[in-house]
């Protein structure tokens, strides 16, 4: 079973994926973060610019304006310590009272480091002394004693590395535990959902985090079972129907065609009396036809149909129903053309010859039932590929748009529709398209290319066949 290790691994992607997002999100976060608070991001560089920008002249020392407004904006001070004497010759103005003017070497080792009356200071050499450079209270924190044994950093790489890989680790049993349930509970529900389209019975014990909805498909499964067995029940009854009506119509059936056959060639009787007779024969036909089609469809719908499966070459057998179907039109006004190409002398299939016979017979009588007016059926076999096409089409008076789209998506089996007065097309088609199923082929119907109503029948042709 396939769905819960699939769904481990998008589990653990999405895990694996919140880490790093989550890791670029925190970095991305802590550098603006600093940036913000870290206007002046280098103090050490700014107290040697000031250094730089000091000079000497005979009023003593000064600071360009430049630098003197970088200060100010900054709320930083600056002192300059002379080296012979250890005073402060020079200061700029704001100067906190508490800041000492006499300094000693342990002061200044002092004031590098850290601070000046908790001002954190920062230096910069200057030719004839130090600059320091001091800022208010709350702006820097300063390490005090920046050393740090050697081989903590040296291993520092790996240390990071380790501790990473534990806390992944960590937080991944964790995740996976605290998911073990859902996981547990998942798979007896993608088993049951995977049984449902086979029409298998399905049991989900009901507990767990997911216990409502293995509920569910436990009452699903209980509603197709009980629907299925209620259409099995209804689906036998109506092919018990239609085999006794078949049945019992044929022997009445037989006698009304042999009185009405004796009636018709009765040459007592008046022609407009032996015509009459002559209606009830050929209408009677009719229906014999009808009740052998509807038996033959119900037979095919349930597997009941015997298949008899043989090489046999489609374009002799659809050649052979064509010459049929024009010894029969005397009045010539079905004339039958044969579309075919020279070259194309055979086409072999693995076919009921039987049933291909009548396939191809109902489409050409489709055109002759629907086209009483006449109508010329152009008739051809083609073979493209795999495929053995068998083509019947009319130029009589078609189909509309919305009733072809309907019979193309019409099931090849029995189905109850109420509009029956719209079949235009019934019982014929449907046993083409049965008998086409039954030998694993297709039936495609649409518009003719001489306007008229166009059915291509396709089954797989053997190899050899040319």
């Amino acid at each position: 079973m396939k769905s819960v290790p699939r769904l481990v691994r998008r589990f653990v992607g999405i895990l694996l994926l919140s880490f790093l997002l989550l890791a670029a999100l925190n970095i991305t976060l802590l550098v603006i973060y600093t940036t913000s608070q870290m206007p002046n991001a280098y103090p050490w560089k700014t107290a040697k610019e000031v250094a730089d920008d000091l000079s000497q002249n005979e009023d003593g020392y000064q600071l360009s304006e430049k630098m003197a407004r970088e200060l100010e904006a900054s709320n930083a001070w600056a002192i300059f310590i002379e080296n012979d004497t250890m005073q402060v010759v020079w200061q700029t103005d704001g100067l906190p009272e508490t800041i000492p003017t006499s300094y000693s070497i342990s002061d200044v080792a002092s004031l590098t480091r850290g601070y000046i009356d908790d001002y954190p200071t920062f230096t910069g050499e200057a030719k004839n002394g130090l600059v320091v450079l001091g800022y208010p209270k709350d702006s820097f924190w300063k390490h005090m004693w920046p050393s740090w044994d050697y081989q903590l950093i040296a291993n520092l790489p790996k240390t990071a590395l380790s501790v990473l890989i534990i806390n992944v680790t960590l937080i991944f049993l964790i995740y996976m535990i605290a998911n073990s349930k859902l996981l547990k509970s998942v798979k007896p529900i993608v088993d049951g959902i995977q049984a449902l389209p086979a029409e298998q019975s399905v049991h989900i014990p009901e507990k767990g985090i997911l216990c409502e909805l293995a509920a569910s498909l436990n009452k699903t499964s209980e509603i197709l079972q009980f629907q299925n067995r209620q259409l099995c029940k209804k689906e036998n009854a109506r092919a018990n129907w239609i085999a006794g009506v078949s049945h019992d119509i044929r022997t009445p059936l037989s006698m009304v065609m042999g009185y009405a056959s004796q009636l018709m060639e009765d040459t007592r009787l008046n022609d407009a009396q032996r015509k009459k007779a002559a209606v009830i024969v050929k209408q009677s036909e009719r229906m014999r036809n009808l009740i052998n089609d509807l038996n033959l469809a119900s037979k095919l719908e349930y597997n009941m149909q015997p298949i008899h499966p043989q090489t046999i070459n489609m374009v002799s057998i659809v050649r052979q129903v064509a010459v049929d179907f024009i010894n029969l039109d005397i009045e010539g006004s079905h004339p039958i053309e044969w579309e075919t190409s020279e070259t194309l002398t055979s086409c072999l299939v693995h076919a009921d010859k039987d049933l291909i016979k009548r396939a191809v017979g109902n489409l050409i009588q489709n055109c002759i039932t629907h086209n009483e007016q006449g109508c010329t059926i152009h008739v051809g076999v083609t073979k493209k590929g795999d495929n053995c096409t068998v083509s019947v089409v009319d130029d009589g008076v078609g189909a509309t748009d919305e009733q072809i789209e309907r019979l193309n998506k019409s099931p090849h089996y029995m189905a109850c529709d109420e509009n029956t007065s719209e079949q235009r097309h019934g019982l014929g088609l449907l046993i083409v398209r049965q008998i086409a199923a039954a030998h694993g082929g297709t039936v495609t119907i649409g518009h003719g290319m001489h306007g008229g109503f166009s059915v291509k029948f396709t089954l797989h042709a053997r190899d050899g066949a040319g």
